[in-house]
């Protein structure tokens, strides 16, 4: 095969950024493509050149086979690296680069349509030997009746899965615990399957307890060689998405990473595999695994197999794409160390993991010995609505797990992200929590191990912050006179009644957590209180509109601040704290009736549920949204009557736009 001169990246964030950095260093000339919200990405700007794609959502850019080869054509690129997501696993896709004279830097497209359906993989699998767990396909079309529910209930039993048998994800998975359950969940599977993968299909499976995530490296060359690269651990979880994976699992012993690794190649060579894939398990307490899919391309976690390999995935994918059989760096290749990975997403945990949107203001993670860092932004990128909402990947590399988790804890602590709200908090939670460090986890850690507690940080913190940001705002404001330059922040001539600021938390889980700040500065001290709290004699070391050196019962923290409009942004060895200042005098219109129902993120309207004068019970369901594929139910705050319902069906809704009002019902 010729050698690849220059390569078209159809994908968007992170791992496009990613592929660019290992072509460009295989010396191979990089295209971006781009919608119009990723105009200034940092991918785009990372490849020779780019081809804008016009619109915004996946459907209209990333998901448009023909746009992309298109643009593949226009600037030349000899061969397309799909990434993961969008058209990756798509066999169409890769049938229609061939056609066109264009490398698929991926596997054939008959192993592509062979996994393209999960119940098919399955059948397939059983007859080469692999593990797997019984089920039932219910097809696109076919309807749900009392057999299907009788079958369940007989061949499966309760709790069963409800999984969406095109695609990935977590998206279109659901638990059902007893048949009472059953219709409903397998119609709202459909829907959010159909929505996310264009087909309604799903299948319900046995669902095994307290099982762990556990996936296998597979890479196959075109001369029929097909190896393991051992095991990846991906059982923290929520809703089916992985946030930490680590390699390698923490209970795999030499015996297992052999049994593992033996139905891992079977998996790929029964479907005739070329490249890098990844067969996933779910494996029981006892050891027992079954297998669950083979994803037909790169995984978001690809990297902690590097670290403990020291292999370059995505050069390899081009080195076999370019016929070069695998080296014997692949083929007998070691494990060493451990590595772990956190997924660092744009979303409020504290309000039930609600992806968030909005400008990037500042993004730093510290750079330390043994830390990578994949990341799809930058300092003054944009979130959008239309894509998932990860930002980065930090993984950790040491000699140990204990190592590489302390490491990373650390680095995730000290990160500065500012103007979206995040998971880091959750994901330092749980990488310094004893079951985690303990290798004690499985799916359902989230479940038993719940957020707040894991987000827990020092009691004070907000209100150290609180104070710290309304002294550097004081600051700010002092400086930024013209009259008498020279006097202090905060000095009064006749000191009377104290100065006061208030904030909200960020997050709209804690939005009713106002603090209020009220101060009086005295030289080189302060009298503060927060929240009705007194924090006592505040001594202030330094205070400028950026940083707040101060002690407070004895202890002295430095507070780094930053704002944009009318967020406020705090960091300390406390951890972080993100705040809304509020108006000191707010106007009485601007507050929300009684009963009103906002959007609590943006997205668009999938379905309204009620119409004006319907009688609704606290917290019926009476809007769902959409955003970043997912469906977010909108719940009545109150029990009443439907005043009146403000959006339709297509509608797009910002944070905070007003869906519907409820109000008591008369003599209530």
């Amino acid at each position: 095969m010729p050698r690849i001169k220059k390569l078209l990246v159809a994908n968007r964030g992170e791992i496009a950024t990613r592929v660019i950095r290992s072509a460009r260093e295989r010396d191979v000339d990089t295209v971006a493509v781009y919608s119009e919200p990723d105009a200034d990405a940092t991918f785009v700007h990372a490849a020779d050149q780019a081809v804008p794609l016009l619109g915004a959502s996946p459907a209209e850019t990333y998901l448009r086979a023909d746009l992309v080869i298109a643009a593949a054509r226009h600037v030349g690129a000899d061969s397309v690296h799909p990434g993961y997501g969008f058209l990756s696993e798509n066999a169409d896709f890769a049938e229609a680069c061939a056609e066109a004279g264009i490398t698929f830097i991926g596997p054939p497209p008959a192993a592509i349509r062979a996994m393209g359906s999960k119940t098919a993989a399955k059948q397939l699998m059983a007859e080469a030997g692999v593990p797997v767990l019984p089920g039932i396909v219910i097809d696109e079309n076919q309807e749900f009746g009392a057999d299907l529910a009788e079958r369940a209930a007989g061949d499966i039993g309760f709790p069963l899965l409800v999984k969406a048998a095109y695609g990935g994800g977590g998206r279109g998975m659901r638990i059902v615990e007893s048949a009472d359950e059953l219709e409903s969940t397998v119609a709202a599977a459909r829907r959010e399957a159909v929505s996310a993968f264009g087909n309604g299909a799903v299948f319900l499976e046995r669902l095994v307890i307290r099982p762990r995530h556990i996936e296998v490296q597979v890479f196959a060359d075109s001369q029929g060689q097909v190896v393991h690269l051992f095991e990846r651990e991906c059982s923290i979880q929520r809703r089916y998405q992985k946030i930490i994976e680590e390699a390698p699992s923490p209970v795999v012993d030499e015996e297992l990473r052999s049994e593992l690794g033996a139905a891992a190649v079977a998996a790929a060579k029964a479907i005739g595999y070329v490249g890098a894939g990844t067969v996933e398990f779910v494996m029981d307490p006892s050891g027992e695994f079954y297998f669950l899919e083979v994803n037909t391309r790169l995984q978001v976690e690809h990297p902690v197999t590097e670290l403990v390999t020291g292999l370059d995935l995505v050069k390899l994918q081009i080195a076999v794409a370019e016929g070069e059989p695998l080296p014997r760096s692949v083929t007998e290749a070691r494990l060493s160390g451990h590595a772990i990975e956190a997924r660092l997403y744009a979303e409020d945990v504290a309000a039930g993991y609600l992806p968030a949107t909005g400008d990037l203001h500042l993004f730093e993670v510290p750079q330390l010995p043994g830390l990578r860092v994949d990341s799809g932004v930058r300092s003054g990128s944009q979130v959008s609505v239309h894509y998932d909402p990860m930002l980065a990947k930090v993984i950790a590399y040491g000699a140990t797990r204990s190592e590489a988790a302390r490491l990373l804890s650390r680095a995730l602590s000290e990160a500065r992200v500012h103007g979206v709200v995040t998971n880091r908090d959750l994901l330092v939670g749980v990488l310094r929590e004893e079951e985690f460090l303990a290798g004690q986890i499985d799916t359902g850690y989230l479940e038993r191990h719940s957020a707040a507690d894991l987000m827990a940080a020092d009691p004070h913190r907000d209100q150290i912050h609180a104070a710290a940001v309304a002294l550097a705002d004081q600051a700010a404001r002092r400086a930024a006179v013209a009259e008498l330059p020279g006097l202090p922040s905060g000095w009064r001539n006749v000191p009377n009644a104290p100065q006061w600021a208030s904030y909200a938390p960020a997050s709209a889980g804690d939005q009713d957590a106002e603090l209020s700040v009220s101060y009086r500065i005295t030289g080189s001290s302060a009298d503060v209180t927060v929240a009705g709290v007194p924090l006592g004699n505040v001594v202030l070391h330094s205070c400028t509109r950026d940083q707040v050196d101060l002690v407070v019962d004895g202890t002295r923290h430095r507070v780094l601040v930053a704002r944009a409009g009318d967020e406020r942004f705090a960091d300390s060895r406390l951890g972080a704290s993100h705040f809304i200042e509020l108006p000191r005098f707010p106007d009485a219109a601007d507050e929300a009736a009684a009963g009103s129902l906002l959007a609590p993120m943006p997205g668009t309207v999938v379905r309204v549920e009620v119409e004006a004068g319907a009688a609704v019970e606290t917290g019926e369901v009476l809007v769902v949204l959409e955003a970043m594929k997912m469906e977010h139910a909108v719940r009545a705050p109150q029990g009443g009557v439907v005043a009146e319902v403000k959006v339709a069906a297509g509608d797009t809704v910002d944070q905070g736009t007003l869906l519907a009002v409820v109000k008591e019902a008369e003599g209530d």
